[in-house]
Formats: C-alpha cells, sequence, structure tokens
C-alpha cells in the first residue's frame, strides 16, 4: 500500500501536480507512519528534483536502461579477459569501455535525449536592453 501511494507521486503529469501529491501522500501515510512523513519531507528536494526538466524527460531520467547495457558491456568484456595481472589492468579497461561508449554517444544518429528536447533545457528568453545612445 505504501508502496503504491508513494508511486502516484510519480504518475502526475507536471510539476505542480507532483509537489501538490506529494504532500497530499507525506501527509495522509504520516498519520499511521510518522517518520516516513518526516523522511519524505527531509528528501523532497531529491525525491522532486527530476521535475525541473520537461516532462518529456522524465521517464527517461527514471530509467536505468543506459546504465545497465554500460555495465553489462563491461562485464562482458571483463569476462572475457578473466583473470587480471593487477587492478590498473582492470580499471584500463573499463576506461576504455567507457570512452568508447562515449565516443559512440557523441557520434550517434540515435540519442537517448534528442537534440531537440535538450535544446528546451538551455532555452532561455533573452532581456533586451534598451538602446543606449552614444555621446557624440
Amino acid at each position: 500500500m505504501v508502496a503504491a501511494a508513494i508511486r502516484t507521486i510519480f504518475a502526475q503529469p507536471d510539476a505542480a501536480h507532483v509537489h501538490e501529491q506529494l504532500s497530499t501522500i507525506a501527509g495522509m501515510l504520516g498519520r499511521q507512519f510518522p517518520k516516513l512523513e518526516r523522511m519524505l519531507g527531509d528528501a523532497t528536494e531529491d525525491l522532486l528534483a527530476f521535475t525541473s526538466f520537461p516532462p518529456s524527460h522524465w521517464n527517461k531520467l527514471w530509467s536505468t536502461n543506459p546504465l545497465e547495457r554500460l555495465n553489462k558491456e563491461i562485464k562482458r568484456r571483463t569476462d572475457v579477459v578473466g583473470v587480471f595481472p593487477n587492478p590498473q589492468a582492470l580499471l584500463r579497461l573499463a576506461g576504455a569501455v567507457l570512452v568508447e561508449a562515449h565516443d559512440e554517444w557523441q557520434v550517434s544518429d540515435r540519442r537517448y535525449l534528442s537534440e531537440g528536447s535538450m535544446a528546451m533545457l538551455t532555452a532561455t528568453t533573452k532581456e533586451v536592453a534598451p538602446a543606449q545612445l552614444m555621446p557624440a
């Protein structure tokens, strides 16, 4: 019941409703579990950090699929080697896998978060200062 109630926080359509739902759920659960209410209150900023991104990014921010895929590739490559002579050798191999993945992400046509959706993060309205008259 508690997990289902907490999941409703993340099922809201926009940031305002997410914040409102967190307050509602914390209050509702707080009657039976006061420690949980305090915990949700203390973790509000961390729990709702995803709301500062556009709603179209939310599902991808919640997903750990890219990280799991990367870890699986590192595991696959280390299994091929089997035994490493020292910790630095393992670090070099894992680092090489990470560099390769980074390079692929940089040049890939298919992106996890499209350029258009990423542009929404940096889009700001520029204020135009009134024209200054230059002294003659």
